[in-house]
């Protein structure tokens, strides 16, 4: 690691930004934040910082934020609450409370509070978005330092896109500590029980809060992962569940010997499962793993039956009561996991369905059709009236082309011969028609797997969670689709901020999403569904960039699903089972140590515990028509930006190179010639990588944009409101720390520094030799970029509705004097990046790029391909003849080497680039999130 720079050196800075942001709220002229980079830049010139004190100041910035970071991890989960309770004392409140609600009075009856707890009231479920946005000995670093060890400075921040392998060790690690967390649970509501009604508790199977994962069966959008790496994931989540069951018993002796003893046996034919796996799709790797997997399935268990009933004779030999509450512990984590450890969530395309079904069935409608529609949905009911099951093997799965069929191969696979103690989610992105969830019925039922699969559509575009009524409603109208729901006892659906969240602004997104579970419960009445239960998935992420709420663990869950809501389903006699997503690495570190892990289940506890609708009534509910209004008029205003050719030039023009690779996914941003796409629209960025360039260009639009719209109709109630309404200032409580990591003149310095004029107004500055033509050099090629036009009047928007919001609500937060900095100084290396760019010597073109595409290319930051081909063009390499003797008079020999430019252009430029992701990193940890 550089030194770390003379404290003054941050100290200058910093001083020097807080004046120019004051001379600049005096005049509306001045950009304190280009001032402040340009004054970078100078001192970079004058030699006051070289290159290792930038690094040393990148490096201070970047530890002070992570830091910074795990403080706010700590009071997120309620960990740094010091006049709150140790959580295993919450815990055992909890249970008390709900054995005997007053303490003064009797307790519930046995019946009632064993159906209270043994009934899966939540669900955690661990996804794997590119989110991996640190090392993972960084979020370790941070999460221990959120629980209460220092965080050491030097810290690695970029992150190292990780492998798939790599995420799924990441989630299975976070997965045991919530294991842990919730045998603390089990033991709470134990404990509670055994004070009251004695031996009987000996017969409880707790499991309010269980643990899901799709990691390594996502296959949404992505085409890197074979059925063969699922089923291996699949096989090594029996064998951590197997392993975690032995190591439960180990300690309890004889009276858990023949649990342990049929577990030892399981493990040994997992393993030779396992290493029978094969490494690609080969026929003869293949069959020899059917032979494994298909030979060794009895021993290896495919149900629980052959363990739980070993389980009571244990417990009545067990000597003492901690064995026999050890034993009860464990039988309830694997009842309520089965042989895994976690539930299993597999997720698919809507379009990969169809592509399939339209293979199968010959349905040659297109879905979005509506004028076709209904004749779709009759034939698709009219073949699940005649669908009868074939069997499936192996050979069937390397034969099977479509991706929607291979999946739900692999999950007959999986149930037949891994795990059929548990149902899987079969989740389905983007379900916008009832064909959909019909189709994937008639091939769950193809498959005779329709009792084992849990189809759940998820409602992530405005149009779904507008429509997704009118979804359930074409699927529902199908007796099979009816059949299918009561047989399950379950109706799964799962709600999505991704797409709609950067379509119609986060607000807006959960406004659609509340409107629509709150008409489920009518939708459930009229079709006699109401004895059925209601699984609600909200998948998001962990901070503002898609739709987790980010002040606390307690806010976030009465974000995502509103008292209002929960008790309108509640009044209609609905069973509600809640689940969230923990997302990638930011969403870990929820669980990223034993004392994390626990006040996170705690927190789910409390919350799954809570009565329905507690709080009420709020009155944004009296306001109906202002909330509407309020909701759809900032909706419309981002449905216009997203529409504006500057916003989409805005997110294209250097912003995917502002970050790394933070997930296995593939990334193919690269043109055929060397230079970056540039993207005409939002939709053709992931909804990730969208919010992601929003925080690292300073002003999160897709929270912010269209409220101070919104709020000046009406400011008066806007702030009556704000200030009385548990549901609104939840809501805005994601636009307070969208605007503390936004700031309009870090994005107006953005805009600034792709415009030729201000090139050009330094060029008329400067004194420096040769500078001059470098600045204009540089804004001539920015001017061949032509984005500043379109730049502008989109800033001018984005300008104009802050300027209402500041207007309506004037203590709205704004961004820190750190990260400003750290803001500026990635715009001087941005700057310093440039220079060196129109610096670069003519050459002859090579494999179809010539200087000028090279020059745009860097321009967008597409650094690291440009300089693999300058490394082509410019080899380093010195004169293989210095030196040597070859025995007669010798010519003179011009350098051959391009050693020079190499320490005067490429060196640095690779090093100013690497420095600028440095900030990147720093900037996450300040937001918190990425994407």
């Amino acid at each position: 690691m550089p030194d770390a720079p003379a404290p003054d050196t941050l100290d200058a800075l910093l001083g020097q930004l807080r004046d120019a942001r004051a001379a600049a709220a005096r005049n509306p002229f001045g950009d304190p934040v280009l001032s402040t980079a340009l004054a970078i830049s100078r001192q970079v010139d004058d030699g006051v910082l070289d290159m290792p004190a930038l690094g040393a100041l990148v490096q201070r910035l970047a530890d002070t934020a992570a830091a910074d970071r795990a403080a706010r991890l700590a009071r997120y989960v309620g960990l740094s609450d010091a006049s709150a309770a140790p959580d295993p004392e919450i815990l055992r409140h909890l249970a008390e409370r709900l054995a005997r609600p007053d303490p003064e009075d009797s307790p519930v009856p046995f019946a009632a509070y064993r159906a209270a707890i043994e009934r899966i009231r939540f669900a955690v479920v661990f996804t794997a978005h590119p989110t991996f946005s640190m090392p993972p000995a960084t979020g370790a670093a941070i999460a221990a330092a959120a629980s209460g060890t220092p965080l050491p400075r030097g810290l690695r921040h970029r992150p190292t896109a990780p492998t798939l392998h790599e995420e799924f060790v990441q989630a299975a690690d976070a997965i045991a500590r919530g294991r842990d967390a919730i045998d603390a649970l089990t033991g709470a509501l134990l404990d509670a029980a055994q004070g009251i009604w004695g031996e009987r508790w000996l017969s409880l199977l707790p499991r309010p809060v269980i643990l899901s994962t799709w990691v390594g069966y996502d296959t949404d959008g992505r085409t890197d992962i074979g059925w063969w790496d699922t089923l291996r994931l699949r096989l090594t989540m029996k064998r951590l569940q197997l392993n975690r069951l032995a190591a439960q018993l180990a300690p309890l002796g004889a009276c858990a010997a023949p649990i342990a003893a049929r577990v030892d046996e399981a493990r040994q034919a997992v393993a030779a499962q396992l290493d029978a796996v094969p490494d690609a799709p080969d026929a003869a790797a293949t069959e020899a793993f059917a032979a494994a997997l298909v030979g060794g399935r009895e021993a290896a268990l495919t149900t629980l039956a052959p363990l739980l009933d070993l389980f009571p004779a244990a417990i009545e030999a067990a000597p003492d009561a901690a064995a026999k509450r050890a034993l009860v512990i464990a039988r309830a984590g694997l009842a309520s996991h089965g042989l895994s450890l976690a539930h299993t969530h597999f997720r698919l395309n809507a379009t990969q369905l169809h592509n399939a079904l339209r293979l199968r069935l010959g349905l040659a409608a297109a879905p979005e059709e509506m004028a076709q529609r209904r004749s779709l949905l009759a034939q698709i009911n009219a073949a699940l009236a005649e669908v009868t099951p074939q069997p499936v093997d192996f050979g069937a799965l390397l034969a099977e082309q479509a991706s929607a069929v291979k999946l739900m191969m692999t999950i007959a696979q999986l149930v037949k011969h891994i795990d059929g103690s548990q149902p899987v989610r079969f989740l389905i992105a983007e379900t916008e028609t009832g064909y959909t969830l019909l189709g994937a019925l008639w091939l769950a039922k193809r498959l005779g797997i329709d009792g084992m699969i849990e189809i759940s559509p998820l409602f992530e575009t405005a149009e779904a969670l507008e429509r997704g009524e009118r979804v359930l409603e074409e699927a529902l109208r199908s007796p099979h689709y009816r059949d299918y729901v009561r047989r399950h006892g379950r109706l799964c659906l799962q709600f999505g901020y991704s797409d709609s969240g950067r379509y119609v602004g986060q607000l807006a997104a959960s406004y659609l999403a509340e409107r629509l579970k709150i008409r489920l419960a009518e939708q459930l009445r009229r079709h006699g569904l109401t004895d059925i239960e209601l699984v609600l998935f909200d998948t998001h992420g962990e901070s503002i960039g898609r739709g987790a709420h980010p002040e606390s663990l307690r806010d976030r869950f009465a974000y995502l699903s509103p008292p209002q809501a929960r008790a309108a389903l509640a009044q209609s006699g609905v069973r509600l089972r809640e689940e969230s997503s923990v997302q990638g690495g930011d969403g870990y570190l929820l669980l990223g140590t034993p004392a994390l892990a626990l006040a996170t289940i705690t927190r789910v506890a409390e919350h799954a515990f809570n009565a329905a609708g507690a709080g009420l009534p709020d009155p944004i509910y009296n306001e109906p028509d202002w909330a509407a209004d309020f909701f759809m008029t900032a909706r419309r205003k981002v449905q216009e930006l997203v529409e504006d050719p500057g916003y989409a030039a805005l997110l294209g023009a250097f912003g995917p190179a502002l970050l790394d690779r933070t997930g296995s996914r593939p990334a193919a941003r690269q043109s055929d010639v060397g230079g970056p796409r540039r993207i005409s629209h939002p939709s053709q960025l992931r909804a990730i990588p969208n919010n992601a360039i929003l925080q690292q260009l300073g002003f999160m639009a897709n929270t912010l944009h269209g409220l101070g719209a919104a709020a000046l109709a009406n400011p008066d109630l806007f702030n009556d409101l704000r200030k009385r309404s548990p549901r609104l200032h939840r809501a805005l409580g994601m636009a307070v720390r969208a605007a503390a990591c936004s700031d309009i003149d870090v994005l107006r310095a953005t805009i600034d520094s792709l415009d030729p004029g201000p090139w050009l107004d330094r060029a008329g500055f400067t004194t420096r030799p040769g500078r001059r033509e470098a600045l204009m050099s540089t804004a001539s090629a920015l001017g061949r970029l032509d984005l500043s036009p379109v730049l502008r009047r989109m800033f001018h928007r984005l300008q104009a509705d802050l300027l209402a919001l500041r207007a309506a609500w004037p203590d709205l937060p704004s961004m820190s004097d750190r990260l400003v900095l750290l803001h500026a100084l990635r715009l001087a290396l941005i700057h310093r990046v440039w220079l060196l760019a129109v610096a670069l010597p003519e050459f002859t073109p090579r494999h179809g790029a010539t200087r000028e595409a090279l020059v745009q290319a860097i321009l967008q930051l597409d650094v690291e391909p440009a300089l693999k081909l300058l490394m082509e063009i410019f080899p380093a390499r010195p004169d293989p003849a210095t030196g040597l003797d070859f025995h007669e008079p010798a010519p003179s020999r011009a350098d051959a080497s391009y050693a020079s430019e190499h320490v005067r252009l490429f060196d640095p430029l690779r090093q100013y680039f690497g420095l600028m992701r440095e900030c990147s990193a720093a900037i996450s940890h300040e937001v918190g999130a990425f994407g």
